[in-house]
């Protein structure tokens, strides 16, 4: 059967998705999740290009030939394309962040633009470029119409590069330093003039503490343009004693929470104003539009009681608002493939999930082939370590690649270059399949289902969806079509888009598959064979999987009650060969999916 009649049977056979009144009821883990830029997804009114600024592009931050300047995208745009959104199995979009951003910022001659949404100067607004507030809260009807959620990226860590230091005004670059060497009490160090009498730092986190830091130059003396002090919104963020001002992060230390990321204006979030001004700001936006959920970035960079506040008010703030599965995931960003690293920030900090970075690094390694199938198992055994172990684990959003790391497609182009394109093709969809039937929830990184390879991460892997004229987007050979970046790509017959589209009906149909437990039940020391169930107390589905090339016919040990299977997905064997024992057989990078009978 064809992947396209069997995708018209499996509709057929699937249950509805939830009717638009019953999207509300639905736990995290129940969702299909879509994750995109929305300046590089559908450009529907180029009026707004310019986010109504003059001039040229380091004025408006508008260039649609440069990767790193505004392409055009916006919120008609994705209002427009509800349905190619909807059609593909999608529950919730998830979008980088709309707030209004410094539109361009950076050292002379590197310059680029806050398309991506993490230069904030108004977390109140949406960003001209992208549209008015009318027009978000219109889209986020539109979708709830539909029965799909909306997730906002949301950021507490920094603002956009607005305070500037005088020492660091020739050198465009300004070294981190501690508070051992630039104590909070001296004027440019322990040599220094007194000043902050009484002020205990973080060792003290009241506000009366706070209340006695008068002065913010410790250590570096402030020199920001009197344009510029007062640009951000709400106004307390204009106050430059709520920022720590030590320059920037090195990533490692005190620096990781107190330095400035890439230059952007670390807050000093361990300050109660500044925990209760974002407690306000964000839980704003849940009583203005009802969203349904946070995606917090940089979260690994916030110290750890401002998440157990922020937290708590967030969630309570939703079920006032009549939205009790509210969905709130932390980046925690490392590709080390190991949970613990991970499963920390929902221990200590009380995050509910995070992105399972773990599950991308894992999955990155074993269908490229560097490593054995037997890491799933390791992989697996790891949830234990989350917050709630399972229960946890089975709301972190699981993803292949994203608008940082880059396309999963790119990293098998990357790790297999000696792969034909339709290896890689058949690499991306076994990526998919796992990503679909393990524990968490299936995330789509937006241009994957067009079959998008990308150059690398960052920049190099936000294409737009509209037709580009970024020249080193367009002359990337996509996977599964003879189409480029330069014309628009919102194709429903691309084998990857309809292969998504199966899954997802796949696993909505499926509780075991949304809910259920996890059981590794095969694996191999080498690329091969990877197997496992997921249970739950209506049904039981077996995954298998081949990441090598070479086709594998193998034993499973399932269950002795299983007395028969039924394809999800693949061609399944209709009873064991014998009690307790299913013998698949795989092509090179093939997949079953299939739901047993007991």
């Amino acid at each position: 059967m064809s992947l396209t009649l069997a995708l018209l049977s499996l509709a057929a056979a699937q249950p509805a998705a939830a009717p638009a009144a019953d999207y509300r009821s639905r736990a995290p883990q129940d969702e299909v999740i879509y994750f995109l830029l929305p300046d590089r997804f559908d450009n529907g009114d180029p009026k707004n290009d310019r986010g109504g600024l003059k001039g040229d592009r380091l004025a408006t931050g508008f260039d649609p030939s440069s990767k790193g300047f505004y392409q055009g995208g916006d919120l008609k745009g994705l209002v427009r394309r509800l349905d190619y959104i909807q059609s593909l199995g999608v529950t919730a979009i998830w979008f980088a962040p709309i707030f209004k951003n410094k539109p361009v910022q950076g050292p002379k001659g590197q310059e680029s633009a806050g398309y991506h949404g993490y230069w904030v100067t108004d977390f109140t607004s949406v960003d001209p470029h992208f549209g008015t507030n009318a027009e978000f809260k219109a889209f986020v009807g539109a979708a709830h119409a539909r029965g799909m959620k909306v997730y906002m990226d949301i950021i507490t860590n920094h603002t956009a590069d607005v305070i500037k230091f005088a020492e660091c005004e020739a050198a465009n670059a300004c070294p981190y330093r501690s508070i051992a060497d630039y104590p909070y009490q001296r004027r440019g160090g322990p040599a220094g003039a007194a000043i902050n009498p009484g002020f205990a730092g973080e060792t003290d986190r009241s506000p009366g503490n706070f209340a006695r830091l008068t002065d913010p130059n410790y250590a570096y003396t402030l020199s920001t343009p009197p344009a510029d002090r007062n640009v951000k919104v709400p106004a307390w963020l204009n106050d430059p004693l709520l920022y720590h001002n030590r320059g920037d992060s090195t990533f490692t230390g005190e620096s990781s929470t107190m330095g400035d990321f890439v230059g952007l204006d670390d807050l000093m979030t361990e300050n109660p104003k500044v925990v209760a001004g974002f407690i306000d700001v964000y839980g704003s936006w849940i009583d203005r539009f009802g969203i349904d959920g946070f995606r917090i970035d940089t979260a690994r960079h916030v110290n750890p009681e401002f998440w157990q506040q922020f937290v708590p008010a967030m969630k309570a703030r939703a079920a006032a608002r009549g939205i009790p599965n509210f969905h709130i995931f932390g980046e925690v960003f490392d590709d080390s493939g190991e949970p613990g690293r991970l499963a920390q920030y929902t221990r200590r900090d009380k995050l509910p999930a995070v992105l399972d970075f773990a599950f991308a690094a894992t999955a990155v390694r074993v269908v490229a082939g560097k490593q054995p199938t037997e890491q799933f198992r390791g992989l697996q055994m790891q949830d234990v370590l989350y917050a709630e172990g399972d229960a946890t684990a089975a709301q972190l959003p699981t993803f292949l690649g994203n608008h940082d790391a880059g396309r999963f497609a790119g990293w098998m182009k990357r790790e297999v270059p000696q792969a034909s394109a339709d290896e890689l093709l058949k690499r991306t969809m076994l990526g998919h399949v796992l990503m679909f039937t393990w524990r968490g929830v299936p995330t789509v990184y937006y241009g994957d289902e067009q079959g998008f390879v990308g150059d690398g991460g960052d920049q190099d892997s936000r294409q737009s969806l509209f037709p580009s004229k970024v020249a080193t987007y367009n002359d990337d050979d996509l996977l599964g079509t003879d189409r480029t970046t330069a014309v628009e790509n919102f194709r429903g017959d691309h084998p990857l888009y309809r292969l998504v589209a199966e899954l997802s009906a796949i696993r909505r149909g499926s509780e075991a598959l949304r809910r259920g437990a996890t059981r590794i039940l095969a694996t191999e020391d080498k690329p091969g064979l990877l197997a496992y169930s997921r249970t739950s107390p209506s049904e039981q589905v077996m995954v298998a999987v081949n990441t090598s090339a070479q086709p594998i016919t193998r034993n499973i040990a399932i269950g002795a009650d299983v007395t028969g299977l039924s394809s999800l997905s693949g061609s399944c064997p209709a009873v064991p060969v014998a009690p307790g024992t299913v013998r698949v057989t795989l092509p090179g990078f093939g997949h079953v999916i299939c739901r047993t009978a007991r």
